[in-house]
Parts: structure tokens; sequence; C-alpha cells
């Protein structure tokens, strides 16, 4: 079993929307903004080869939108998901399943294509199955207020017209040998945190409930969160785990850090290594 790295590239989001509550005077040391008060992020996928399935774990934001909309996130850096999974090797008719964490769109864009006119939408990934919950789905084509933005169809509904679309249920086995899932509620409705075993050592992949470092503290939750006092408390059990268990914690979205592992401290649960994950994989199964 291995793993790769799927860089696609960076977006920009408002700083304050992403630190909630704790002020701009101390955020900006974890993630400098810019003049308009939007901060970098990166979308760090992984693809995970196991036996004679290559799974991906989210897609990124994709490039089918329209040009007012890259205006609002500002896509930029050199990365993007199939340039990323060809220089690890393989051609995107490989994948065999995408495990979508949620439906929001920096996760999920990338799953769906389009043609020139972007007239007709079908899945990026012919050859795959498209793992979703079915709680999270139905939160997704019926979306509240809140996250309607978030849920854009044109990303969603053609893995569901294609025959692609697989349901993880929760409480049930999971389709996946070495993947078991955390389901969390805070950010949105039926989030996966996919749990990847790996040799001696797991991974939790932590989408947006930890989407960096810089929010492993536990009042440093984002403002889109749909329930951010269960969010505190969904990180809290986590991070416990993961300092019991000394699991790897795999960040998504931190512009520069890929993994680290915690432990506790006076000040409550921080990082006490982080690094590169294929480097840290190498050292810690050797």
């Amino acid at each position: 079993m291995q793993v790769h790295v799927i860089d696609t590239g960076f977006f920009k989001l408002d700083g304050g929307a992403m630190y909630g509550v704790v002020p701009k005077s101390i955020w900006q040391k974890l993630n400098p903004s810019d003049e308009n008060n939007l901060c970098s992020w990166a979308m760090r996928c992984l693809l995970i080869e196991d036996g004679k399935r290559l799974i991906l774990v989210d897609t990124g934001l994709g490039n089918k939108q329209d040009a007012k909309f890259f205006s609002y996130y500002y896509l930029h850096g050199t990365a993007s998901l199939l340039q990323s999974i060809q220089n690890a090797g393989f051609s995107p008719d490989e994948i065999t399943d995408v495990i979508l964490t949620h439906l929001h769109f920096d996760h999920v864009g990338g799953a769906v294509s389009c043609d020139t006119d972007k007239t007709k939408y079908f899945p990026t990934f012919k050859n795959a199955r498209y793992w979703s919950t079915p709680r999270h789905w139905q939160w997704a084509i019926q979306p509240n207020p809140r996250e309607k933005a978030s849920f854009l169809k044109e990303n969603i509904l053609p893995l569901q017209e294609s025959g692609q679309l697989h349901w993880i249920e929760e409480g049930q086995a999971s389709p996946f040998a070495n993947i078991d899932f955390l389901f969390v509620e805070g950010h949105t409705e039926a989030m996966l945190l996919p749990k990847i075993q790996i040799g001696n050592q797991t991974i939790v992949y932590m989408a947006d409930l930890i989407p960096s470092t810089g929010h492993i503290a536990l009042p440093y939750v984002m403002s889109y969160d749909v329930r951010p006092l269960l969010t505190m408390d969904e990180k809290a059990t986590i991070l416990d785990q993961a300092v019991e268990k000394d699991w790897i914690l795999f960040f998504e979205h931190d512009p520069i850090t890929e993994c680290a592992v915690v432990q506790h401290t006076e000040k409550g649960i921080r990082i006490e290594k982080q690094g590169a994950l294929i480097e840290w994989l190498a050292l810690t199964n050797q």
C-alpha cells in the first residue's frame, strides 16, 4: 500500500471567516492575509494504492466554473488535479474510487468535468465509483440557505446521473480493506474523515474539521461551520484519540504543512512534529 499527496493548487478565502471568533491580530500570524483580508489555502488530496484499487480522496476546486466565480476565490499556483495524478505515475482512467469527504465546491469541484461549451457535465474519472453518504447527499441537494452557495448542482448531480455514485453507510462495514471512516457533524452534515491504515501508521484525513495546523486549538473554528460548538467537541474527541493512538493528521487546506502528530501541553493539545507525509511515513515505518 502506498499513498501520494495530490496538490490541486491554492485558492483564497477571507481570513476572518476561516478563523471565526479569533481576532485578526492573532490569526494573521498563522496565515497572513493580503490587502483584501484574503488568505491562501491549499487544496491537498490523497491518492492511495491498495492492491488493485487506486483511491482518490477529494478532488479540489476544479476548473470548470466561470470567470466571475474564480474572481471570488482566486485559484492560483501551478498544480492541478489531473497533472498531479499524472506526476504520481497514473492516468485519470486508472482511478477506481473517489471518496468525497463532503460536497462543498472546493472538495468536489474536480470530480466533474464539462465540455468546452459548458453544456455537458460528466464525471472526471469515468471508471471510478464515487463515494458519499446518504445523509450528506440529501443535505447537499436540498441545501440550507447558509450552505447553498457551497453546493453547486453541476458538481453533484452528474455523479448520480452517471450511475457512478455509491454510498458509505454509517454503522456498516467499510467498502475498503484499509480505510475506515469517522463521521462528524459540526462543519456540515455527515462529513467523512477517512482513517487510513498503512503499515503500522494511521493517517486521518482531517478535511474541514481541522483544515490546517492553525485550527488545532479548540476555539479556532471556521465561520463556515453549521454547528461550531459541535465542531469544538468533535475536535477535542479526535485530538485526544490522535494523542493516545499516535495518529498522523493530514491537513487538506494548510498552505505549507501536510501532516502532523500532536501532544498534550499546558495550553491544550498542540503539534509535536510536522512535515511532509511521504517523508514521515518513510521514517516511521523503518
